[in-house]
């Protein structure tokens, strides 16, 4: 979850509120499909106390995809649960690399802020400022082991 309270009585795409009959209707499906599809896994909604099954408005979404590439890709169901865990490990990675992200983006900030600090804490009275006068004369230096006859 995002770290806020929620609303107990709050619905979301994720809430289990349909019963299959209700479920299959907005799918356009049969129940039947709808249990043959939870037996194998494709699209597993919750369950109430007694075991009847509560299909989410997710859940409702992720049928029409089944039905979807089913009927129109011609795709058997083994092959959509394939794409269906695959799809769950892309949104899974993704979700992973934004936490990554933002936890590199706030050590950076630190970083900065500790570099910041540092540079602030340096004691400039310890090395005394003087200005270099620039000048034009010419120094030529000789060594002492030899002698010129200039």
């Amino acid at each position: 979850m995002d770290g806020r309270r929620r609303n107990p009585y709050e619905l979301t795409e994720e809430t289990p509120v349909y019963v299959i009959s209700v479920a299959a209707q907005l799918s356009g499906l049969h129940p039947q499909t709808l249990r043959q599809y939870d037996r194998l896994g494709l699209v597993s909604p919750d369950r109430t106390a007694g075991r009847g099954r509560r299909y989410s408005a997710r859940d409702i979404e992720l049928l029409r995809q089944v039905q979807q590439l089913s009927q129109d890709e011609g795709i058997n169901l083994a092959g959509i649960k394939r794409i269906i865990e695959l799809e769950n490990q892309v949104a899974a990675l993704q979700n992973r690399v934004a936490e990554l992200q933002a936890a590199v983006e706030g050590a950076a900030v630190a970083m900065q802020q500790r570099e910041a600090a540092v540079h602030a804490s340096y004691r400039r009275d310890l090395v005394p400022y003087q200005e270099v006068q620039q000048t034009s004369a010419l120094v030529v230096w000789r060594p002492k082991g030899r002698q010129s006859s200039d």
